[in-house]
């Protein structure tokens, strides 16, 4: 019976202090494979909580880290274009929002432009797009994902709008209630 009570005492104690294997990534996903798919769970939770008047930012490495609370970055370890793409994909799939896209550099533009197809694509200038970030980032979520690109002034800037809901239905909504006679 002692030696059962040892044995017992002996087990439990090995088995509370037995070290886990540690988790790893199975030998068919690379480092970037993990990194690409981290971001993009990461953004994938985020996108059912951003709507009209959010930002999203797909930026060079340079960018900036910027402090306002309004501002999350995530690091995609990726070059710009996969990113982009990827993100073009998952903000078609999205029925609540209906991004306005802002492209950077003339350099980068055409490859820009092919990753974002057939979307609704202005452009203005650089400092303008910044002023209208920092201004929406003091009420609203701004979304960076930082990129590996290198090249000067490539970032795209994209403006959420509602996915459901156009300017000429809210024009037409404020039209007829202005038109209601007041009681």
């Amino acid at each position: 019976m002692k030696s059962l009570i040892i044995c017992a005492l002996g087990s439990l104690f090995f088995g509370c202090h037995h070290q886990p294997k540690e988790a790893s990534v199975p030998p068919a996903i690379t480092n970037t494979q993990a990194a690409d798919t981290m971001w993009k769970k990461e953004f994938e939770q985020l996108l059912p909580k951003l709507g009209h008047r959010n930002w999203i930012l797909v930026v060079d490495k340079a960018f900036p880290l910027q402090s306002a609370p309004g501002i999350v970055t995530i690091n995609t370890g990726e070059p710009m274009r996969p990113v982009l793409g990827e993100l073009v994909r998952m903000l078609e799939k999205a029925s609540h929002v209906k991004p306005v896209y802002y492209p950077g550099a003339e350099q980068a533009r055409t490859e820009i432009f092919q990753a974002l197809q057939d979307a609704q694509v202005n452009t203005i200038l650089h400092e303008e797009v910044f002023s209208k970030i920092d201004t929406a980032s003091k009420l609203f979520t701004t979304v960076v994902l930082k990129t590996e690109s290198t090249i000067p002034y490539s970032s795209v800037f994209i403006e959420l709008d509602c996915g459901y809901w156009s300017a000429a239905a809210e024009k037409a909504l404020r039209t007829k209630m202005k038109s209601r006679p007041k009681r």
